[in-house]
């Protein structure tokens, strides 16, 4: 969306909501669960990663004999491996961004609250813009963690539906994020963020 943040109000958008990052959780805590597709998406994404794994977990136990201390060894290497995908999570959103046209990205991290951002500097983005920014990198991973599913054992399986709920459930800022646009539909919504005073403002004017 080639507009600055400064164009806004000329444009007839008036401020909705501003989130400070350090403040996030409670954001996305609201607008997760405020129902719309975006927030059944992410609830059916969970649950389906979640039959999954309970799935191949009985199925392997059951069949193979395989010993529980070695199925929660391999659960705990899919907990691992997701947390060794937040980088590539967050690079992907960089690259969405950059695809989209912004020319300032950098990344936030704050492990104390545990959370992780791709930020484009007052890089202006409507709804269209931001769901293929937010989406790309859960369509990304999830997508080659079940087509590596596919070529392995059960027991490898695992590791890689572990990997895929733990990475589905860390999801939830980005889903959050578009069930705002969503709860807000009526109005055109635009975002972008303020990297140096750590905080993402959201406006809006009427259609």
């Amino acid at each position: 969306m080639k507009m600055k943040p400064e164009e806004l109000e000329e444009k007839g958008y008036f401020l909705l909501d501003k989130m400070n990052h350090a403040d996030i959780k409670p954001f996305v805590k609201r607008y997760i669960t405020k129902g719309g597709w975006f927030s059944y998406i992410y609830y059916l994404s969970v649950i389906i990663s979640f039959s999954f794994l309970i799935f191949f977990c009985v199925k392997v136990q059951h069949a193979d004999n395989y010993p529980i201390r070695k199925i929660l060894l391999r659960i705990s290497f899919g907990v691992l491996l997701s947390f060794a995908l937040v980088p590539f999570h967050e690079l992907i959103h960089g690259l969405a961004y950059k695809l989209a046209g912004a020319k300032n990205t950098s990344y936030d991290a704050n492990l104390r609250k545990f959370y992780f951002l791709a930020i484009a500097d007052k890089f202006v983005t409507d709804k269209q813009e931001f769901k293929f920014i937010a989406l790309a990198p859960f369509i990304i991973i999830s997508l080659t963690l079940l087509m590596v599913s596919f070529l392995t054992g059960d027991p490898w399986k695992i590791i890689l539906f572990t990997t895929l709920l733990i990475h589905s459930i860390a999801c939830s800022g980005d889903f959050a994020l578009l069930s705002y646009f969503e709860f807000n539909k009526r109005m055109e919504v635009v975002t972008y963020d303020d990297k140096e005073n750590e905080v993402s403002f959201f406006f809006g004017r009427e259609r």
